[in-house]
């Protein structure tokens, strides 16, 4: 068995050489040539390139790694196959494969991971959406149209009776799902505990009297996983269903930690992502980001939406829905694709024909 990686290269040199040298450095070579790297051991380890696809040369750099005057700058999409036995289904060794030393290796102006493909092992060794589409619809009691949610807003700076207050319009009005905005853990003047006492009360007395329990995610991430398991127990033990990670602030190890013993709803905020990305010559796609945490188990993936208030453009968007909305080995390991960033009404329409009419 194998994992693919894909990488789009930029180079002043030859794309079919740096793939090689890709696969060598991020397998069983180094710089210089070792007496243990043996025939037997390469056959058993070493990485391969598979594929080169050659493109269009790229008019300007992505990185200032040629002066001025350059050479034309190669450009093209090259597969490299990696043994699995090389690396296993861990994901940070995967992690590490696909980006550790690949941004590091001269001669390149440029690199993107634009594809992974794992094999079925991977699907085996981790969990998947404890909840995923399906869970979130049963908690929500929403069938047949989407969720419709909102954040709290302002993001910082409002106490927990003022939280509080809006929170009790919003259930009034008939919203499915509110969260925290990612920004929000639990500064002094609304701690996680004093917030969850103020709106978890309204959220339970709405139900009583409407049989509806609109959905509520808290900010519960942390640096430290038992504070964080703290925050969880603290959410459940109110009646609460749902909380907010931010993926990259918390890590795999995090998550992982956390998808463990969760009995809650994980509602994944990918803030900082636009660091892997924003720059279409380097870095990683969402496409292939998104299957470490679906791997590992969120519910819920935040993600942008059509005509966003961020530079993210609606096909950037459209990619992500159908990247999270595409099953890596069965349709249970879909999270819930969820478009935010300053949505309304009149970009519903767009939404539901540029995502696949689907709900």
């Amino acid at each position: 068995m194998t994992i693919t990686l894909t990488y789009r290269i930029e180079t002043p040199g030859s794309p079919e050489a740096m793939a090689s040298k890709i696969a060598s450095d991020q397998s069983t070579g180094t710089f210089v040539p070792l007496p243990g790297e043996t025939e037997e051991l390469k056959s058993r380890v070493a990485a391969r390139v598979v594929a080169v696809r050659p493109l269009e040369n790229a008019e300007t750099p992505t990185w200032p790694e040629v002066g001025k005057t350059h050479p034309p700058l190669s450009r093209a999409d090259v597969d490299i196959e990696f043994p699995l036995d090389a690396i296993g289904t861990d994901l940070s060794a995967l992690m590490t494969i696909a980006i550790g030393g690949v941004y590091s290796i001269k001669g390149m102006t440029g690199i993107r991971v634009i594809d992974m493909k794992l094999p079925a092992a991977f699907g085996e060794a981790h969990p998947g959406p404890q909840f995923g589409i399906a869970g979130s619809r049963r908690l929500t009691g929403v069938r047949g149209r989407p969720i419709i949610g909102t954040i709290v807003k302002p993001a910082l700076g409002l106490r927990p009776h003022e939280t509080a207050e809006l929170v009790d319009e919003l259930v009034q009005s008939g919203v499915d799902f509110i969260k925290d905005d990612e920004k929000l853990m639990s500064p002094a003047y609304s701690s996680l505990e004093q917030r969850v006492a103020a709106i978890m009360p309204l959220i339970l007395d709405h139900e009583q009297k409407t049989g509806k329990k609109v959905m509520y995610a808290f900010g519960i991430s942390h640096a430290d996983p038992d504070q964080m398991m703290r925050n969880h127990d603290l959410v459940l033990k109110a009646g609460g269903n749902c909380a907010v990670v931010n993926i990259n602030s918390i890590g795999l190890g995090g998550i992982t930690f956390l998808r463990k013993r969760s009995e809650l709803v994980l509602h994944a905020h990918r803030n900082g992502w636009d660091i892997l990305t924003r720059d279409p010559g380097a870095g990683m796609d969402f496409k292939v980001w998104q299957q470490f945490w679906r791997l590992i188990g969120v519910d819920q993936f935040q993600i942008n939406g059509i005509r966003v208030k961020y530079w993210e453009p609606d096909e950037s968007f459209v990619a992500s829905f159908e990247a999270l909305s595409t099953p890596l080995f069965d349709a249970s390991d879909c999270p819930l694709p969820v478009a935010g960033s300053g949505q309304w009404g009149g970009q519903a329409a767009d939404t539901y024909n540029r995502t696949g009419r689907t709900t």
